[in-house]
Parts: structure tokens; sequence; C-alpha cells
């Protein structure tokens, strides 16, 4: 229904334009920094190790499979990097690996923006799906009051969208940090490519945040016009 109307595509057609040069500009970027080599030598697995233990951190590391899929889970305290970054020992590899243990530092330190989006997990996942069925069902049988209530839960993604920028944002901070003053990354050429790299991945958290403020301000608009329609 709402992927055929006309209206549905010139809001969201921007947005997907956007994602797609910013995920080319993330593999274009991870691709240049994973064949330039650290003069360390480190793996981003023993980079993330030797990190951990600079840090005094009580985190695992563990390989996972996938490109660019790694990730630090708070609850296991466990930090997943893909193949490509354990194993490798490239720029990109160690401004990866930091970056994930930037997230289990604000783990440990509570971080509240890490800690609000925990909270809110649950609640947007089950209004993903319960905004589209109050609004589809507050259009069908025009009850604007349904479809404001669809929206209004609907718009849960959109703010988890929001809180997730400072998340990532601290978290490429601290990694950049962590490799700067341990020594891990050295010269100009290094510090460019981790900062290359960071700034990519950001980029694509800002894409998400532009997809679901349109896709709400669809909705909004969809809603506002039924008030219209009915007179």
């Amino acid at each position: 229904m709402f992927f055929l109307d006309p209206t549905y595509l010139l809001f969201m057609i921007p947005a997907f334009i956007l994602m797609l040069v910013t995920q080319s500009y993330v593999n274009g970027a991870y691709k240049k920094w994973s064949k330039v080599a650290v003069s360390s030598g480190l793996t981003g697995a023993q980079a993330a190790q030797r990190l951990i233990s600079t840090g005094g951190l009580n985190v695992s590391v563990d390989g996972i499979r996938g490109k660019l899929s790694d990730n630090y889970d708070p609850r296991q305290k466990v930090l997943h990097l893909s193949e490509g970054v354990y194993n490798g020992s490239s720029v990109a590899a160690l401004a990866i690996a930091a970056h994930e243990l930037g997230h289990a530092m604000q783990d440990r330190d509570g971080y509240f923006p890490l800690r609000l989006r925990a909270a809110m997990v649950p609640a947007v996942s089950i209004g993903s799906y319960l905004g589209w069925i109050l609004i589809f069902l507050g259009l069908l049988i025009q009850q604007t009051q349904i479809a404001w209530l669809g929206v209004l839960v609907f718009s849960g993604g959109a703010l988890f969208a929001l809180a997730t920028l400072p998340v990532e944002l601290n978290a490429s901070a601290r990694a950049k940090e962590l490799l700067t003053n341990t020594g891990l990354i050295v010269g100009n050429n290094e510090r460019r490519g981790v900062n290359n790299v960071l700034n990519a991945a950001a980029l694509t958290y800002v894409a998400g945040l532009v997809t679901a403020v349109m896709q709400l301000l669809y909705f909004v608009s969809l809603v506002g016009g039924m008030g219209g329609r009915r007179r």
C-alpha cells in the first residue's frame, strides 16, 4: 500500500539514495585501508587484547562470521570481530576493533546514551511492527485517533536512531584516542586512515536517522491528510 504511493517515494527516494551513497563510501574506505598495514604489525584481535589489558577491562574477544559484522555484546562482555578485522593487521582492522572496544568502555563507565539506547530496544522492536498495524488500521476504518497512535508508536524508531548517534560518535572518539595514546597507530597516514574509516561509518548512522525521520514525516503527512479527505 504505502510503497505504491508516489508521495511515499517522494519522501523516501532521497533517503534511499543517501543510504546507498554512504554505504558505498563505507565499503570504499574499508577496502582502501584494509590494504594498508599498520606499522605495529598487530592484528585487530591482538590490538583489542592489548587495549583491554591497558584499560583494565573485563572483556573477551571472539571471532564472528561476516563482513563488517563487528559488535560488542554488553550482556556477555564479548567483543565480536569479523574475520577481516580479527585476523587483519591493517589500519581498517585496528580502527574497527578499537571502535567496538569504545562501546565496551561506555558499558564499563555507565555511559548514559548507551544505557538509554539499550532501554529503548524492547519498545522499538515492538513499535516498529505495531506502529504499521495501527496506522494501516486507522486509515482502513477512517479512525484518525488510531492512526495518530500508530504514528506515535512508530516514531520510536526515529528516536532510537537519534539516540544511536552520540553512542557511535563517542565510541569512535574513544577509539581514536586509544589508538593514538597507546602508540598502536603512528604517523599521519595511519591516523588519517583511522579517521577516514570511522568517519565513514558514522555517516551510515546519520543516513539511518534521515531515513527514519523521512519515513516518519511521510506517515505524519498521510495521517494529517485524513481530516481533509473526510471533510
